[in-house]
């Protein structure tokens, strides 16, 4: 998330109105993001969060799709995922400041598309969000100080929504839950949250993605032909 820059007038009208607690736990409308291009000619959130992972399981996918031997895939994803952020039209998110909700959002699209392509090979792939965790990423966002006093009312607001987690240790509650579930019984329409309870008790919690086949399908086509238009590039003797 490079260069987080807060909406204060937001933040300020966000703490007295009735959306509090899903303003804290999506940041929405809070986060703006400046985006910048890479050497390779892409948007670095996007090729950072997705475009560089699947490349990653492209040249592995003759390790990884084995029927006899199920591999499986757990993405770390957010619940500031937003279809609102996300544009099949713009993809790597080239015009806008929510690059990273837009990243996390293809992150889900790419995850469905990938069941659909290769479950029958014995891959499959989920994605999970840790909930509000307390990470360097976090403190990058305000000074800590400020932090600091928001945490009573954080602690307060998880007695209400159990998906401010806060420790990274509660935030991986899902990936081990992921890591130990049979394969073939999970939903890949589902995003796995981590979430404690005001007294501390970590579970998972399955909700249903907003988002659809089709479009997963779409978003996998977009992507299929830049990974050919990146490869053309960079065969040897190209450069």
């Amino acid at each position: 998330m490079p260069n987080p820059q807060i909406n204060l007038k937001a933040l300020v009208k966000g703490l007295f109105s009735r959306n509090v607690i899903s303003m804290f736990a999506s940041g929405e409308g809070l986060l703006t993001q400046k985006d910048s291009v890479t050497e390779d000619g892409l948007q670095e959130v996007f090729e950072t969060n997705v475009f560089g992972h699947f490349i990653l399981i492209k040249e592995l996918q003759t390790l990884l799709c084995h029927v006899d031997n199920p591999s499986q895939l757990i993405w770390t994803s957010s619940s500031n995922a937003r279809k609102s952020a996300f544009s099949l039209a713009d993809y790597q998110h080239r015009q806008g400041q929510e690059s990273y909700s837009s990243s996390k959002y293809a992150t889900d699209l790419l995850s469905v598309a990938l069941n659909r392509q290769y479950n029958k090979e014995g891959l499959y792939s989920s994605v999970v969000c840790p909930g509000l965790v307390m990470t360097n990423l976090t403190y990058g966002i305000l000074p800590s100080f400020f932090w600091t006093l928001l945490m009573p009312i954080m602690w307060l607001i998880r007695v209400f929504t159990n998906s401010f987690t806060i420790s990274t240790y509660n935030g991986a509650e899902a990936l081990l839950w992921l890591f130990n579930q049979k394969l073939e019984s999970l939903d890949p329409l589902a995003k796995y949250h981590s979430c404690t309870s005001g007294l501390g008790r970590n579970y998972v919690k399955p909700l249903r993605m907003d988002l659809d086949d089709a479009s997963s399908l779409s978003f996998y086509g977009k992507i299929l032909d830049l990974e050919k238009q990146i490869r053309k590039r960079f065969v040897p003797g190209n450069c």
